[in-house]
């Protein structure tokens, strides 16, 4: 039976890493609820910036930078590009200053060139612009690492799923929001087209600004506390529940701080490879809601799931893993579908619905990023489920792979029919992202079971990968101008091939500890 108040009220805790193992969506109070809101609210600030561009561009920028249909679809690529690279760059980074202070420095970092859009008059300056705008784009690998760190095993994927869904929404707020205030500079300010869309870039520069400063002051980076001293936690949570002796393997220190019998703190540099756990065997503190586990969960916990500061040789094992290739490959083919259709979409209903114009055509465009607050978190939701019932990571990576097999199907269909019918196209293009939106909310329901002790690496690939995607897919609409139909089918076609591909790899891998 569904029990309704875990929407509000405080979540049961894990007694070793105190991850809810409930989300506590509408209390923000709570500090779970409190990290649930900022994780989603700034990743949507973030993505409705990154795509601030394409509802204003095929008209009216494109008209005041006289732009071609080419320099249109270079930026595009050119956003995604530097995203790509900042997502490399912010999973190690989540690792090793913890993705609360990653994140804001993201959206901060971001929101500079957000202000400047204004100041491109040619096309090199508007890419430019819109590289380093990009950035904003790999503020969602430190949105999923701070949603893992603070839900556990069965309902991170939720947790995830609803922290990414909400938003890339901001995909598609972005359509309602920019020609709206573009409009109304237009009608009620009296600006002119060519001063009324720079104009309308300080919007959302603000937004980002303000949230990043309340994610900044108003939230924690781990559950127990500060990042730096986040093994701390774990080996006195240990002692707390009265596990005798337990050894932590570490790759590359899992400890930034370690203390003497006296209290002090020992350098990293003088600490071993591995560190060791003694209690008492009495349990010393309780905490309120915290769940009932064994001893030895505990110490797969202690043992597999905690964050280790990333080394070059322990990131590069990581990311060249058969099991990190299933879930890239995957996302590569749901968010790089995703970005690369978001981006042509109002193009393709103003191609051949001309009559909707750019105001129309850009708000039917948009409900194919607003359905990710259903179809997203509808992935995750049902990959949890399937995990809790079968106990099984082989059942959440099947469900992926069905996900992507649908969604390569409708794209052909897509592709191949090229609706000229208003109703027949809505109804594909609503089909289709059900099953690519719920894709990308069950890969990361499966990433923090990969080496979750590297699970900023992890998203970091995962989510890279997703641009890169986006970047290939874009590059096909490139050198098919206009032709959008026949690109579609394409996608679709290599969406099939490259899950096909790596359906048959384990879903963990052999030997690991946690996770499970």
């Amino acid at each position: 039976m569904l029990d309704y108040t875990t929407l509000w009220r405080a979540p049961e805790v894990n007694p070793i890493n105190h991850k809810a193992r409930s989300v506590p969506y509408f209390n923000p109070i709570n500090v779970y609820g409190r990290v649930f809101f900022f994780s989603w609210f700034g990743f949507l600030i973030a993505f409705w910036s990154w795509y601030a561009f394409p509802p204003l561009l095929k008209v009216t920028i494109a008209k005041d930078l006289n732009l071609t249909t080419s320099d249109i679809a270079n930026s595009n690529i050119v956003a995604l590009t530097a995203t790509l690279l900042v997502r490399l760059v912010a999973g190690p980074a989540c690792d090793r200053w913890g993705p609360r202070i990653t994140f804001c420095a993201t959206l901060l970092i971001g929101a500079i060139p957000t202000a400047l859009s204004g100041a491109a008059f040619n096309a090199s300056q508007l890419l430019a612009l819109r590289f380093f705008i990009g950035i904003l784009g790999g503020s969602f690998v430190p949105c999923q690492v701070w949603s893992t760190g603070f839900f556990d095993k069965n309902v991170v994927g939720t947790a995830n799923a609803f922290t990414a869904g909400l938003g890339n929404a901001g995909g598609g707020i972005t359509y309602f929001l920019m020609p709206a205030i573009f409009d109304s500079l237009v009608t009620q300010q009296g600006l002119t087209p060519r001063v009324a869309w720079r104009v309308a870039f300080i919007v959302p520069f603000i937004c980002i600004t303000v949230t990043a400063i309340g994610m900044l002051f108003l939230t924690p980076d781990t559950p127990t506390g500060k990042w730096s001293e986040r093994h701390l936690a774990v080996q006195r949570n240990l002692a707390n529940h009265g596990v005798t002796a337990v050894v932590v393997d570490a790759p590359g220190g899992i400890m930034d701080k370690k203390p003497s019998e006296d209290g002090s703190i020992t350098p990293p540099s003088q600490q071993g490879e591995k560190m060791q756990f003694e209690a008492t065997g009495e349990r010393k503190q309780s905490y309120d809601h915290e769940a009932q586990m064994g001893e030895q969960q505990m110490l797969d916990t202690a043992r597999g799931e905690v964050v280790v500061k990333p080394t070059l040789r322990e990131g590069f094992r990581v990311s060249v893993s058969p099991q990190v290739l299933v879930v890239a490959g995957g996302y590569f083919c749901a968010f790089g579908g995703e970005l690369a259709i978001n981006s042509i979409l109002g193009s393709y209903y103003l191609k051949n619905f001309p009559s909707l114009g750019q105001t129309g055509s850009g708000k039917w465009a948009a409900m194919f990023g607003l359905l990710n607050v259903a179809f997203r978190p509808l992935g995750g939701i049902i990959a949890d489920i399937i995990y809790n019932r079968t106990h099984s990571v082989w059942h959440k990576k099947i469900w992926i792979h069905l996900l992507g097999l649908f969604t390569g199907c409708f794209l052909l269909a897509i592709g191949l029919l090229d609706p000229h019918d208003q109703n027949t196209m809505f109804g594909l293009i609503a089909g289709m992202a059900f099953f690519m939106e719920a894709s990308n909310g069950a890969i990361f329901a499966l990433v923090p079971h990969i080496s979750p002790h590297a699970n900023g690496v992890v998203s970091g690939v995962t989510g890279a990968a997703g641009n890169l995607g986006g970047i290939v897919f874009a590059i096909i609409f490139r050198y098919h101008p206009g032709n959008y139909h026949r690109t579609i089918w394409i996608i679709g076609a290599m969406i099939l091939a490259i899950h096909l591909s790596v359906c048959w790899i384990k879903p963990i891998p052999k030997g690991q500890i946690g996770g499970r």
